[in-house]
Order: C-alpha cells, then structure tokens, then sequence
C-alpha cells in the first residue's frame, strides 16, 4: 500500500497543477481574442482612412503581441497536458497493481503460435507478461522491449541492464515524468515515426530554392523601407503594395510544394516539440550506470535534443499560416512560407542521417522503464543471479507466477545446480504442474530480459526456453494435433542440435495419439533428449514416465503435485514435492459431473 498511497500523493499534487494551468489558459486566450479585435479595428480605420501607413504600424505592434500571447497560452496549454498526463500514469500504476490493467499497448501484435515459448508462456497479448509489464509509448520502444522478452540477452547485456534498471528505480520522479512527457505518442498511430523517418529521407526538390532563399531575406527589408518611404513620399504607397502583391504571388506559385511540405511536418511539429523535451530530460539527467550513461552519450554527441528543438521549432512556424490574418501579413512581409520550407528542407539535409539512432536511445530508455516499474511496484521481487557455470542452473526460491493475483498465488522452491538433468512432473488434474513449468518459464524469459523476477532468490544460467503446451490443430494449414505435435518436437530436437543451452518445457506429450503410443513415444523423445544432453521438465500424468528415474537414476527425478481429499472434497496446496504422484483425481472429477468409473 505505501507505493500505491504514493501515487495517490502524486495524482492530487499533478491535479492542482493542472487546474492552474487551465486557468492561466483561459485567462490568455481571453487576451487574444482581444488582440485579434484590435487588428480588424485597424484594418477598419486603414480602409476608411486610405492609410496603408496604419495598417503597417498596427501590424508589427498587434500581430507580435498576439504570437507573444499565443506562444504563452500555448506554454499554459502544454503545461496542464503535462500534469493531466502525469494523472494518467499514476493512475495506471495504481491500475496494474490491483488489477492488472494497462493503458498501454498489450504486444498483441507480436504473437505467434510458431514461436519457441511466446504462446505457451503468455508473453504477449491480452493479460500477458507484456501487458504487465510494458510502459513504452512510442512504437521502436514497443518493438525494442517485445525484442528483448521475445529472446535471451548474453550474460553482459543483462547484468548491464539490471543495473540500469536498479539505477532506474530510484529515479521514481524521473520515471514518471518521462512517461508523462512520452504518453502522447500511446496515443498516436504505431507508424508515426516511420513516417517522421520517411519525410525527413525524402527531398522536397523547391524550384529555384537558391533565389528564393536569398529573396527572402531581401524581401522584409525592401518593403520596410518603401513604407518607411512613404511617409514623406506618397509615391511609394502603390510602390510598398506592389512590392506586397508580388511576395504573395511568389508564395502562391510555390502553393504545391508549400501544401506537399505541409501534409506531413504541419503534423508533426508539436510532436517533435515533444520529442525534445524528452531528448532533454535525458540528457539533463545525472546517470551512474553504464547502460544509461554509454546512452546519454550518444544523444550528447549528436546534441539531438537541441536539433530536434530547432526542427520543431521551423515547423511551429510554418504553422503560422493557419491563422489567416496572420498568415497573410507574414507572407506580405517576408515570404513566410517559403522562408520556412527552404530552412526545414536545410536541416533535413544536415541532421536526417543521426535522428533514428537518437529514437533507438528512446526505445532503450522506455524499455528500461517497463522494468524499472515492475521493481517499483512490487519490491518483494528480486534481481536474479545471472550464473556463468558450465551446466544448467536455475535455482529459486518462493517462485511464484507473476500473473497470478499476489493474493492467490503459491510460491515454490526449485534446484537445479550446475548440471544437466530431466525432472519428470506427474500429478492431478489441476494441482498445479502446467502453471509450475510457465511459472519456471514465465520467470526465466524476465530475468534474461534484465528484469526482476517473482521470487525471493532466484539463480540462472543463460539459456533458451523452448516450451510444448498449448499444441493445437489449424484448419486453415489442415494440420492436426497430433502433426502440430510432431513439428514442435522437431523444433525442439533441432534447436538442442544448434542453439546451444536450451530448456525445455514440456506439458503432456503426444496427447494427439492412442495411448500405447503416447507411452512408447514419449518414453523415446525423453531418451533421445538424454542422448543429447539436453535439460528441461516434462508434466504428464503418465505414471510409466517416471520409470525413467530407474533406468537413468544419474540424469532423470521424479516431482509431483498431489492433492489431499476430505470428506469427497478436493484440497490442492500447489506444492512441488520430490517422488512420484500417488493420488489422482480423475475418477472423483468424473463423479461430480454424474459418471461413476466403479459402476
């Protein structure tokens, strides 16, 4: 209760913060409103006068305070999205603690029925491992941290990542104030930023963009001083609105490439503006580990946050023409458009070849703040030894699921020390032998993610899971269960042949298949798999697999589930015991559903 009564704290402070800044809004779009009347006024009086002299004059002095104050309204608007976002990831923590909600994407699309361990182990999709655990909002973060869950790290990687996470999890404001800052893009299209990447890779090609980039800076000038002229020459009244009427037919000729520009960066300009405050508060940031720091560098060196700045910052300006008057007095003057594109498609060409690489930095950061949240959130877990012993190691103790209630799962202790070895599971129905091996596995995939893990203690080598639970026939491939068997066991006899330490996690074998021959070909697998020194569980209720602990005493064990019955009643305590299972349950499960084996 103490994290959560923290982000109970932190919503109300973001919440006062925000009604201010909605107030201070309100208070400055009042103000444009009554700068903007001040400018029709002084058209009013330049046409009834026939004075162009006033209308220029009016100009410079209302026209610039109302971007002042535009540019302040905007500051008070940015500022109370800020804290209302602040709200939003305070409130989700809240959520995913007791509820296992998520307001950010749940990894759905990486599913795949073919991958080595993802199906089985719930590592992606709806209430998954990834649901759980994903803070990233922008899409190279999404795919940086599928990427990580969906493959071991080497040994180096995760210990450098534990210890960014670890860093990480002491940085709570940080944390949140970067999610806060990112949480626009969970709300953007997944392909935003390739688009970003597109633009900035594709030349707008401005026809004689070399004259008009030096026009435009003459243009302002001339026509400043043909005004100023005709205060003493009235000649150069119709010398100024010509001077005028030609800028703008320039800007109108250029009306294609203006809109082409348009269509894309007019979108992304205060995205960009986003992005460098995020480039900024990376950069700002004091780091100790090794990870984050060798990240902090490679923003430093291009000094992205503050190209990402200038490049929004062009865009916001070329913006400017969406509000008509404005538009109109800034393409008069000085060719606005025009100026703006020509400096957008310069940048491009100086900075397009170093901006992905400073988004991947990004990606990093988001991926170490989804396990920074779950150290956060649940203090209980541990960081588990990454062990570089020659066998197979995975020692744990109070191991628990990770997407079982905290309340509902039961922990258990498990040893396998250096060595190569096959455990035989045998148990009741539902006593717990396929939620131990995901449980195994589930933990397994966090800790060579460089995440904390569900246990007290946890030790293990690096290795990767390849598991055999959820086989299923497709009838789109015309495959049946039994053949989906076979290609599993296939890829799994491949794998051990190629992929150096694998751990295997198998859940009833053959199941597709009569019974003599479930027997006979699991019994032959397992052995094959000895041969091999290959190392992993196998759960069946096929007592005859546990003889294998006879004729391999040396390289098989034998552990079970059991259950106690009381009064016809079924009590599970989900406890892994050493030995072979001696109750069943199938006949009393049968018998509540009206069908007596015995008779």
């Amino acid at each position: 209760m103490d994290i959560i009564n923290d982000y109970r704290q932190r919503i109300a402070f973001a919440q006062q913060e925000a009604d201010k800044y909605k107030k201070l809004a309100n208070a400055y779009s009042l103000l444009r409103l009554g700068i903007f009347a001040l400018i029709v006024l002084s058209v009013y009086f330049a046409i009834v006068r026939n004075d162009f002299t006033i209308l220029a004059v009016a100009f410079v002095i209302l026209v610039f305070g109302f971007m002042w104050l535009v540019s302040r309204q905007g500051l008070y608007e940015r500022q109370k999205k800020y804290f209302l976002d602040l709200i939003s990831v305070n409130e989700n923590e809240i959520g995913s603690i007791l509820s296992s909600t998520n307001i950010y994407n749940d990894g759905s699309q990486f599913s795949d029925e073919k991958h080595y361990y993802s199906a089985d182990l719930d590592i992606f999709g709806k209430a998954s491992l990834f649901q759980l655990v994903n803070r990233a909002a922008t899409s190279t973060g999404i795919v940086k941290l599928a990427n990580q869950l969906d493959a071991p790290s080497n040994r180096e990687i995760i210990l450098l990542r534990q210890n960014a996470v670890e860093e990480l999890s002491l940085k709570n404001n940080w944390k949140l104030e970067m999610q806060a800052l990112l949480l626009f893009a969970n709300k953007e299209e997944l392909n935003q930023l390739q688009n970003l990447f597109r633009y900035l890779r594709i030349p707008l090609n401005l026809p004689g963009e070399k004259w008009l980039s030096k026009y435009t800076k003459i243009a302002p000038l001339l026509l400043l001083v043909t005004i100023l002229l005709a205060f003493f020459y009235p000649v150069f009244n119709s010398i100024s609105i010509l001077i005028g009427l030609v800028n703008l037919g320039i800007v109108f000729s250029k009306a294609l490439y203006i809109k082409k520009a348009d269509l894309i960066a007019g979108k992304i300009g205060s995205t960009l503006n986003n992005y460098a405050t995020v480039f900024e508060k990376i950069e700002l940031e004091k780091w100790e580990s090794t990870y984050c720091n060798n990240l902090l560098q490679e923003l430093k060196s291009g000094h992205t946050s503050q190209k990402i700045k200038e490049l929004s910052i062009l865009i916001n300006k070329l913006n400017y023409h969406l509000n008509i008057i404005v538009g109109f007095f800034l393409n008069v003057f000085f060719l606005w458009d025009i100026r703006q594109i020509i400096a957008i498609e310069n940048w491009k060409r100086d900075n397009q070849q170093s901006l992905e690489d400073a988004f991947d930095v990004i990606a990093e950061f988001e991926s170490l703040i989804s396990l920074a949240s779950l150290n956060i959130n649940y203090p209980e877990w541990c960081f588990p030894e990454i062990a570089e012993d020659p066998g197979y190691t995975l020692i744990a103790k109070g191991l628990a699921h990770p997407l079982i209630n905290s309340q509902k799962r039961v922990d258990n202790d498990y040893e396998l020390d250096d060595t190569f070895k096959i455990d035989i599971i045998t148990g009741s129905n539902m006593a717990g032998k396929s939620t131990f091996l995901r449980t195994i596995g589930i933990n397994t995939v966090l800790a060579l993610s460089g995440a904390p893990v569900c246990a007290k203690e946890m030790k293990v080598s690096v290795m990767t899971i390849i598991s055999y639970m959820r086989i299923k026939d497709s009838l789109n491939e015309s495959t049946s269960t039994f053949k989906a068997e076979l290609d599993r066991l296939q890829m799994l006899l491949a794998a051990v042949e190629k992929d150096g330490k694998v751990f295997f996690l198998i859940d009833e074998m053959l199941r597709g298949t009569n019974s003599v021959d479930k027997y006979l070909g699991s019994k032959a697998v397992i052995e094959r798999l000895i041969t091999k020194k290959a190392v992993g569980m196998v759960a069946t209720h096929d007592l005859q697999i546990a003889e294998l602990e006879k004729s391999h005493p040396d390289y098989v064990r034998n552990f079970y589930f059991d259950i106690q019955v009381k009064d016809g009643e079924m009590l599970f305590d989900y406890k892994i015991k050493h030995g072979e299972c001696k109750t069943f349950n199938a006949s009393l499960l049968l018998k509540q559903i009206g069908i007596d084996i015995e008779a």
